[in-house]
């Protein structure tokens, strides 16, 4: 996700995709696990994905 699409968002939009990207990236290290991971850049994107939406939802609560 782009950071533009990410401060579009709403709070409540926010909150529902950090569940979504939490839930991926809950199956994605399962997957490494047992060896059938295919697409392994997508671990870290969706870390950085994460780590994008705590900071803009930190910064709205803020303000």
């Amino acid at each position: 996700m782009n950071i533009d699409e990410i401060r579009g968002l709403t709070p409540d939009q926010l909150s529902e995709q950090l569940v979504t990207l939490k839930k991926e990236q809950f199956n994605l290290r399962f997957q490494k696990a047992t060896g059938q991971v295919e697409k392994t850049h997508r671990v870290g994107e969706v870390r950085k994905d994460i780590a994008r939406i705590r900071t803009v939802l930190r910064a709205k609560a803020q303000a």
